[in-house]
């Protein structure tokens, strides 16, 4: 088997690993069992099993930026483009096993690299709403703001009316939510000219 295809193999075998069994509790020899390699084998491709780690998140990140710049649309209003991103996000995050094993070993158990791999996919929503926004801001489509701030409070929004409510009671449908954020937040920061209502 070619050099690539065998990394390729040791990637999906950790991926399947990371996604079963979370961070903490994936062993080098649990990635060569799946990817029916030789413990050693993966070694020749990656250092330590952090590495490994590593690279699947890194693969996990860019599919996310690709996916959040796939639905901006620049003839659409900053809050619909804003909907469409967060949901696209949100939904891949909660879809994707690894980030759902990664969320709950960083509940159950604190893992400080599992919470450093969520922190970095956060970071990537983060950083694609402050850019919306400041192009929002910078369009004069909302009131001046400081992008951090407003990205964090969106954020924080979003996970507040998606997960955590949906621990208290029956999950929000997507228009509740979207209503939710415009009642809070977008009423708040919408730039309307005046005489407009």
């Amino acid at each position: 088997m070619p050099a690539v295809d065998r990394r390729e193999q040791i990637l999906h075998a950790a991926a399947q690993s990371f996604a079963l069994f979370g961070y903490k509790a994936t062993t080098m020899d649990q990635v060569a069992k799946i990817a029916n390699v030789g413990k050693g084998t993966i070694y020749t491709f990656f250092t330590n099993k952090e590495e490994l780690f590593d690279e699947i998140l890194y693969s996990v990140i860019l599919e996310m930026k690709e996916l959040a710049e796939s639905k901006i649309r620049r003839e659409h209003t900053f809050f619909e483009n804003l909907y469409s991103v967060l949901d696209a996000l949100l939904e891949f995050r909660d879809d994707h096993e690894l980030l759902i094993k990664l969320s709950q070993e960083v509940r159950d158990v604190g893992t400080p690299k599992a919470r450093e791999g969520i922190a970095k996919l956060e970071r990537v929503i983060l950083d694609n709403l402050e850019r919306e926004i400041a192009y929002a801001r910078n369009q004069g489509e909302i009131k001046p703001c400081d992008p951090q701030v407003v990205a964090i409070v969106l954020f924080k929004l979003y996970i507040a009316l998606t997960s955590d409510f949906n621990q208290i009671r029956e999950p929000l449908s997507k228009d509740e939510i979207h209503h939710y954020i415009r009642l809070f937040m977008a009423d708040g920061l919408a730039n309307v000219p005046e005489g407009a209502a």
